[in-house]
C-alpha cells in the first residue's frame, strides 16, 4: 500500500502516546502536552467504534482530564486502565452509563476515589489530599476542543490507587503491563528498576534493578511455573507464618544497556542473544526495542516471545531492523528477519497470535505473519512522525462486520495527535475440492499427452 493509504480513525486535540482496546466496540488514546504552559490539553479519549456502511468508525464519547500529567503508556484490564504518567501510575476504573450521586460532589471530602490519592514508596506511603478544581461549563464531551471533563452522562472516570514507580532525577515510568490473570502490574522506568505490584491492592510485591539504564519494555510469560510467595493476610494460625504463592508467572524486561533479560521474580534466569549465529553484528550494534508474548494459533499451551532490535546509532547507510522469534518456555531463539531499514518504535501482537504490528519512527506502519516472520501490510509514513503505540481490534462477533472481510485490523497512534486503522484484507485461499479438481485434470491430462507422444507406453 502507498503512502498515507490508512483511514483516519480520529484526532485529538493533543499528541497521543498510548492507545488500548478494552473491548470490541471501545478504543481508548491518551497523551497530551504534559506539564508545559503550551495550552495542550492533557487527557484520556474514549471512543465508541461503529460499524456504518461496512466501514469503521469512532465517536468521542468521553473526555478525561489529567491536568498537567500527559499519559506516556498504558495497560488495560477490563473496566481498569494503569496509566503511566511522569513517575507515577494511575490506576482508573471507567463505567458507562452511571453518574455519581448528587450529594457526592466532586472536589467534597466525600469524593474519595478523586480527592485522596496514595503514593507508595518502598514500605511506606505517603497520602496526598488534593482538592481537584472542576472546569465549568456544558461543552459536550465529544467536543475535543473544549474543556475535558471527568463525568459525562455516558461515562464516569474514577481514580482508585496512585504509586510512585519511578526514583530517578528525570523520573518516569517508561512501561506498564499487566499479567494474564489481572492479577499483578509490572511497572519499568527511567530509574532501570522493574517493580511488581499485586492488583487490585496495588500492595508492592517486590522490586529489583533489571537495566543500567532505561526500562524500555516488559512483559509477563502466561506460563504457570515461576513463584512469588507472599503472607496470607489474615492469618488463621498467628502463631505460624502462612505463605501463598500467588504470582507465578516469569517477566522479561528490555533495556537500553543492550540486555534483554528473563527473570524468576527478581532473580535473573537468563540474557537473550538474538545475534548469536550471526557473527557480523557485534553485541553492541544493536540494541533492544521491545518485548512481547504471543499465542500460538491452535495450541493453548504453547506460545512465542517476539523481540525487536533496532540499531544503536545511526549510520550514513540506515542499518536494517530486525524482528526475532523466541520459544516461550526455553528461550531458545526459532527465526530472526530483518524488518527494514526504518528504526521501529512500536510492537504489539494479536490476541490470537497471529500477526505482529510494527510502528516506525518515520511514522510507518507493518503488519507480519507471526509464524513465517513475513510482511504482508506496508503503509510508509502514514503518520509522518514517529508511531508511539499500536493495537490490534479483538477478533469477536462486534467487529465481525469489520474483521470480517478482513484477517486484522490494527490500530495506531502517533504524535501527529492521529488514530488511524490498518485493515489487512483476507488472502485468497482455494477451496479444497478446487485444488484437488486441479490435480486430477493434471494427471488426465498428463497421461493423455504421454499416449499421443508414446503410443505404446501404456
Amino acid at each position: 500500500m502507498g503512502r498515507r493509504g490508512a483511514p483516519e480513525l480520529y484526532r485529538a486535540p493533543f499528541p497521543l502516546y498510548a492507545v488500548s482496546v478494552p473491548r470490541a466496540d471501545l478504543v481508548v488514546t491518551a497523551g497530551g502536552g504534559g506539564a508545559s504552559k503550551t495550552g495542550i490539553s492533557n487527557g484520556l479519549h474514549f471512543l465508541r467504534l461503529e460499524c456504518v456502511t461496512g466501514d469503521l468508525s469512532a465517536t468521542l464519547v468521553h473526555a478525561h482530564d489529567t491536568e498537567t500529567r500527559a499519559t506516556m503508556n498504558m495497560a488495560v484490564a477490563g473496566d481498569i486502565l494503569a496509566v503511566g504518567q511522569d513517575a507515577t501510575c494511575h490506576i482508573l476504573r471507567f463505567q458507562e452509563g452511571k453518574e455519581k450521586p448528587a450529594g457526592n460532589k466532586p472536589g467534597t471530602k466525600e469524593d474519595k476515589s478523586e480527592a485522596e490519592i496514595a503514593l507508595h514508596s518502598g514500605n511506606s506511603s505517603v497520602k496526598k489530599t488534593e482538592a481537584r478544581k472542576r472546569k465549568t461549563g456544558n461543552k459536550m464531551a465529544g467536543d475535543a476542543s473544549g474543556s475535558l471533563r471527568n463525568e459525562t452522562p455516558e461515562m464516569v472516570v474514577e481514580s482508585l490507587h496512585v504509586v510512585r514507580t519511578d526514583f530517578s532525577t528525570d523520573a518516569l515510568q517508561k512501561t506498564v503491563r499487566f499479567n494474564m490473570k489481572h492479577s499483578f502490574l509490572i511497572t519499568g522506568g527511567v530509574d532501570g528498576f522493574v517493580r511488581v505490584w499485586e492488583f487490585p491492592s496495588m500492595k508492592k510485591c517486590f522490586d529489583f534493578r533489571a537495566h543500567d539504564g532505561e526500562v524500555e519494555d516488559v512483559d509477563i510469560s502466561p506460563d504457570n511455573k515461576l513463584g512469588c510467595i507472599l503472607p496470607i493476610t489474615p492469618n488463621p494460625y498467628p502463631q505460624q507464618l502462612q505463605f501463598i504463592t500467588v504470582f507465578d508467572p516469569g517477566i522479561v524486561t528490555v533495556g537500553r544497556d543492550f540486555k534483554c533479560c528473563v527473570w524468576k521474580n527478581d532473580q535473573l534466569v537468563t540474557d537473550l542473544r538474538w545475534n548469536e549465529n550471526m557473527p557480523h553484528i557485534s553485541d553492541k550494534m544493536y540494541r533492544y526495542q521491545a518485548c512481547r508474548f504471543g499465542k500460538v494459533e491452535d495450541d493453548k499451551d504453547t506460545f512465542r516471545l517476539y523481540t525487536v532490535q533496532i540499531p544503536h546509532k545511526r549510520e550514513r547507510k540506515p542499518l536494517q531492523c530486525y524482528i526475532s522469534k523466541w520459544d516461550g518456555k526455553n528461550f531458545l531463539p526459532l527465526l530472526t528477519s530483518d524488518c527494514g531499514n526504518e528504526v521501529i518504535s512500536a510492537m504489539s501482537v494479536s490476541d490470537l497470535g497471529t500477526f505482529i504490528g510494527l510502528g516506525t519512527v518515520t511514522g510507518s506502519v507493518a503488519i507480519y505473519i507471526a509464524f513465517s516472520l513475513q510482511r504482508v501490510y506496508y503503509v510508509k509514513e502514514t503518520h509522518g512522525i514517529v508511531v508511539t503505540d499500536l493495537a490490534f481490534l479483538p477478533d469477536v462477533d462486534p467487529m465481525k462486520e469489520v474483521t470480517g472481510k478482513n484477517e486484522a485490523a490494527l490500530l495506531s497512534v502517533a504524535v501527529d495527535s492521529r488514530c488511524k486503522v490498518h485493515l489487512l484484507p483476507r488472502r485468497q485461499m482455494f477451496p479444497i475440492w478446487v485444488v484437488l479438481l486441479l490435480c486430477g485434470l493434471i494427471i488426465v491430462l498428463t497421461i493423455v499427452l504421454l499416449q499421443h507422444l508414446f503410443p505404446g507406453l501404456f
